[in-house]
């Protein structure tokens, strides 16, 4: 399967110069965000993808959602593969509020409250990890997946931090041995 970390958000912009938490729930991509979801799309055409699993918030969703009008995918939405929550960034959107923007997507699954508590501990991240890498190795269609996802969650699977945009080509059974940055 591949990862892709959300394109550049407006918390991203803030924290990466100044290291603190500007205090931004749920940010939207910036236009530099959306040119790395473009991106991303543009390397994906030729990985043969079936769908999109998203995280559902805002970042990624609008990531997800540039990818698949470019190569014409489903997506589903799974809070399984959200951030790690430890800013203010990782306190998500309510479903109704998420329904009204992408009513074409599959939302009626979430919980009012979806994300985790601030702060996740890094073992509770990993048994989320853990959860996700048992639930796609039993899938057998799991090489055509792409799952839009967050720093903390590729970390979590594979070891790896990427920056926004970044691919990571993984298989779900060996993550940490077999994960490959694809760009």
């Amino acid at each position: 399967m591949i990862l892709l970390r959300h394109g550049q958000s407006e918390f991203n912009v803030v924290y990466g110069a100044t290291r603190r938490d500007p205090g931004i729930r749920d940010p939207q991509l910036t236009d530099e965000g959306r040119r790395q979801a473009s991106a991303a799309a543009e390397t994906l055409r030729e990985a043969g993808l079936a769908g999109l699993i998203a995280s559902p918030y805002i970042r990624a969703l609008e990531t997800a959602e540039i990818v698949a009008s470019v190569l014409d995918l489903p997506v589903a939405v799974d809070p399984v593969v959200g951030e790690r929550a430890a800013f203010i960034c990782d306190l998500g959107s309510d479903p109704a509020s998420l329904k009204a923007r992408w009513p074409h997507l599959a939302l009626d699954h979430l919980a009012e409250r979806w994300w985790p508590a601030l702060e996740e501990s890094e073992e509770q991240l990993l048994a989320r990890c853990a959860r996700f890498r048992a639930l796609m190795s039993a899938r057998v269609d799991w090489r055509r997946i792409g799952v839009v996802t967050h720093w903390g969650f590729i970390r979590g699977l594979t070891g790896l931090t990427v920056p926004n945009g970044a691919l990571v080509r993984i298989n779900p059974e060996r993550p940490e041995l077999e994960a490959e940055v694809l760009t």
